[in-house]
């Protein structure tokens, strides 16, 4: 059994975008912000305590709490029954806002203590984990949003059963503009309207963009990334939950997007492009089109954070 290195530890837990279009519950990116911060300390006490939340009204009992249940299901696999952590979460990612926020408590939760570990546990094994406090979240335990949040840059999830999660290349001139308007679409409330059974021709038309995203990101082709960058199972079902989608997608193709979609179960709008210039001549073209609506919004540059959760020092 690993020697515990160090008693306390605090890490950055990043926002993620999850489908990536094409890629419904199984591709994900990692952000390089916004993200959450989370302090975990080896506690005498057994099990898990969440001391305090910041930022967010969220259960501080454990097993109502995302990043509780994901360190018990990791404490319980590490069979030490003695073994105690204490946690306290500051939020930065707004719950709903479709950018990750449950997966950055659960995946900071699980690297953190893993740290306090001595990296017992490998890069799987933690997604497993933090695929619990998904499950508490949203009723399904997927993994596009914790397994970029944990390994970083972009992730495919190949199989859930048995879980096999594979890292994909991230080309280093891809960034990523994010809109979050303040409204809150809940992931289970999401999910509830999506349909059960999709047309073959459909499928097919979308397994033929997540091959092409893939390989779009290793080639570093984006003609090709932009031309996978198409959802035609969920992309319309869920785009009436958004003010001015379509708006939004035309505009910022228009202004030198690569593409988009929705982030997650929304309510966040995404778009990929090459290079930041393009990024925020996006991020322009977002505000353009909110700032008249009467909605509030967030609008987030970034690279694509190739390190995932990490370890911060005060």
């Amino acid at each position: 059994m690993s020697k515990q290195n160090k008693s306390s530890v605090k890490v950055f837990s990043p926002a993620t975008v999850a489908n990536v279009a094409c890629g419904f519950d199984v591709v994900g990116l990692a952000l390089d912000g916004p993200g959450d911060e989370m302090e975990l300390q080896i506690s005498d006490a057994p099990g898990v305590r969440i001391i305090r939340v910041e930022g967010a009204t969220l259960p501080l009992e454990a097993a109502q709490n995302v990043a509780g249940v994901a360190l018990q299901a990791m404490l319980q696999e590490y069979a030490q029954p003695d073994l105690g952590v204490e946690v306290t979460i500051h939020k930065h990612i707004q719950p709903g806002s479709g950018i990750g926020s449950s997966a950055a408590s659960a995946a900071g939760a699980v690297v953190g203590l893993n740290k306090l570990l001595g990296d017992h546990f490998p890069a799987e094994s933690l997604v497993r984990f933090a695929m619990e406090g998904e499950r508490l979240a949203c009723g399904t335990p997927h993994a596009d949003n914790v397994a970029p949040a944990i390994m970083g840059g972009f992730t495919l999830v190949r199989s859930y059963q048995p879980l096999d999660v594979i890292r994909l290349h991230t080309p280093e001139d891809l960034w990523v503009t994010v809109i979050h308007p303040q409204i809150e679409v809940k992931t289970s409330d999401a999910r509830g309207i999506l349909k059960q059974q999709v047309l073959l021709r459909d499928a097919i038309r979308q397994w033929g963009n997540v091959g092409a995203l893939v390989a779009g990101l290793y080639q570093e082709n984006y003609p090709l990334i932009s031309r996978a960058l198409e959802d035609v199972i969920v992309e319309p079902i869920r785009s009436i939950l958004i003010p001015a989608f379509h708006e939004l997608k035309l505009k910022c193709r228009e202004a030198g997007a690569l593409g988009g979609g929705i982030s997650g179960s929304g309510p966040s709008v995404f778009m990929l492009s090459k290079g930041e210039t393009n990024a925020r001549a996006v991020a322009d073209t977002m505000q353009q089109i909110y700032a008249p609506l009467g909605v509030d919004y967030k609008i987030y540059v970034s690279r694509i954070s190739t390190s995932g959760v990490h370890e911060i020092q005060d």
